[in-house]
């Protein structure tokens, strides 16, 4: 999904939190300077976070890798919602976009283009923007039939189809087997939904194109999930996203506002290859090509940027191939279905508490919940968490068990702004990033805070914290983890939001050491927030 869409239907966006000071009370000297917002400040995190994902990659700690990866997309979609970039801030992101797709793509070596979170965007962008077009005038060109039933996207084969099937059976077979794999995880979820909708199950391989059926892909034009929603199309349909949540991430709410979304683009064209180079290219840019070359007839569109144009053939190919994989030399994966139940939470909980109370993997409460963004479930209302299938009757006999301190969860804490103040101060009063406070407040210029005003404060209480007499590093509140069987330094760290370099520090362990054994006990300081 292209920046384009959300522009088209991006709606007015809603101004920060009163927090503009008064002139009498300005912070720091640059308070008033409306160009200064906190863009800088995230693009500098970023480019430190990079540095710490080639350390990772270089001693081959693919999770710490891939969980400093994690917290790049996070930033990087926190920086899409606070408006507008200046000129200078729209330079800077275009070289960082350059070098970011050249470390990612080429210099690593435990993060491959065919797993990453970006992949599916990404070799899908480069492809079609790259490859030439044929041009087909139909009276002249053949084209093969491969399915054309009552309510489904016909299913058709010519040169340009062809050209990307054998890509996706040649050099993008191990991405495609990746996709196949997601396919038969989510299909029995996600198809259902579809039918609802009345929409044709073609459209799941949609989903597969944009993201690889990835629900926490992210791509570089700010779109994220399963269905790729820009922040303002996706706020449009329905789809919120919080300090606590990312709701473009849930796999079932956000293929509801895809179909939502496609069904409105079907009304205008009432023609889904129409439509699905709409959804590509944006339904305006679609409706011009229509115009110029007086036909709704897509291989006739020549005006369409080349990456449109080569948008339909490239789904065809992969569907094509879905409905039959055999026929092209791909073996059907035996693969878990994604089951789940669900129960009600009331209050805010603490993903680790959750995790042990169902006798599963902190790591398998996120994939279950991909839409979660904090290390707690929502504080402000009722969640429905989503469990693997099986889990719920431990869950809850196991929860009704525990007190409500043992449930813990983080809160917030109110601070009224004094003179003098600034977000970086008070992020150091109270041990949380100024990234954090921005976003739980929704202030999109760090240097716009108003004198009175009540900020609330990420926080948590009732844990040990670090500080100069105990060693913990400040912010953060200590913990004793057995290791357990197949545990591994990086999988522990991702499940405790850390990275493994800092576990070995604490616990004088050998850089580049990753014995470790069963029954033996790591200190770990875990990060608030």
């Amino acid at each position: 999904m292209s920046v384009s869409r959300g522009a088209e239907l991006k709606p007015a966006r809603t101004s920060a939190p009163t927090n503009t000071p008064p002139s009498e009370s300005s912070l720091t000297p640059n308070s008033v300077d409306e160009a200064q917002n906190r863009f800088p400040a995230i693009l500098q995190d970023i480019k430190l976070i990079l540095t710490e994902v080639q350390i990772a990659d270089f001693h081959h700690d693919s999770l710490e890798a891939a969980y400093n990866l994690s917290r790049i997309y996070e930033l990087l979609m926190e920086a899409d919602q606070l408006g507008d970039m200046s000129i200078e801030d729209k330079e800077e992101f275009t070289r960082f976009d350059k070098t970011f797709t050249d470390i990612i793509s080429n210099k690593l070596i435990t993060v491959t283009l065919s797993d990453a979170p970006f992949s599916a965007d990404r070799v899908r962008s480069e492809l079609t923007s790259k490859i030439d077009p044929l041009e087909i005038e139909m009276g002249d060109s053949k084209f093969i039939v491969v399915d054309d039933r009552d309510g489904h996207i016909p299913l058709v084969r010519n040169k340009q189809v062809d050209q990307f099937i054998n890509y996706f059976t040649k050099k993008g077979r191990k991405q495609f087997e990746i996709w196949m794999e997601r396919y038969l995880q989510y299909k029995d979820l996600i198809l259902p939904i579809l039918k609802a909708h009345e929409i044709p199950e073609e459209i799941i391989v949609l989903a597969m194109i944009e993201s690889g059926l990835n629900p926490k892909a992210y791509s570089r034009a700010n779109a994220s999930g399963m269905w790729q929603f820009v922040y303002a199309t996706g706020k449009s349909y329905g789809l919120d996203r919080n300090w606590y949540i990312d709701e473009r991430r849930d796999p079932v709410k956000a293929t509801h506002a895809a179909c939502n979304f496609l069904l409105d683009l079907n009304e205008s064209f009432d023609n889904w290859y129409l439509t699905l180079a709409a959804y590509n290219a944006g339904g305006g840019r679609v409706r011009r090509a229509t115009r110029i070359h007086q036909t709704f007839d897509f291989w006739q569109l020549h005006s369409l940027p080349r990456e449109t144009r080569n948008y339909l053939p490239y789904f065809l190919a992969a569907a094509i191939i879905v409905a039959s994989p055999e026929e092209f030399g791909f073996e059907v994966p035996k693969v878990k279905p994604f089951r789940y139940e669900e129960v009600q939470l009331e209050k805010s909980a603490d993903l680790a508490v959750l995790a042990h109370t169902a006798g599963i993997k902190v790591k398998t409460i996120r994939e279950y919940n991909p839409e979660l963004r904090q290390s707690a479930s929502p504080a402000d209302g009722p969640y429905l968490l989503k469990l693997p299938y099986g889990t719920k009757a431990k869950f809850v006999t196991n929860w009704s068990d525990l007190s409500d301190n043992e449930r813990f969860a983080p809160q917030f804490v109110s601070h009224r702004v004094k003179y003098g103040e600034s977000l970086w101060t008070i992020s150091r009063k109270y041990n949380v990033s100024v990234h954090d406070i921005a976003s739980v407040n929704k202030i999109k210029n760090r240097h716009k805070i108003r004198v009175g005003s009540r900020l609330k404060i990420p926080a948590k209480g009732g844990r040990l914290y670090g500080s100069s007499h105990n060693g913990g590093p400040p912010g953060h509140y200590k913990m004793v983890y057995t290791v357990r069987r197949g545990d591994t330094l990086g999988q522990i760290a991702d499940d405790h939001r850390t990275q493994a370099g800092k576990i070995r520090r604490w616990n004088n362990l050998k850089y580049g050491s990753y014995i470790i054994h069963p029954g033996q006990k790591l200190t770990i300081w875990v990060k608030e927030g």
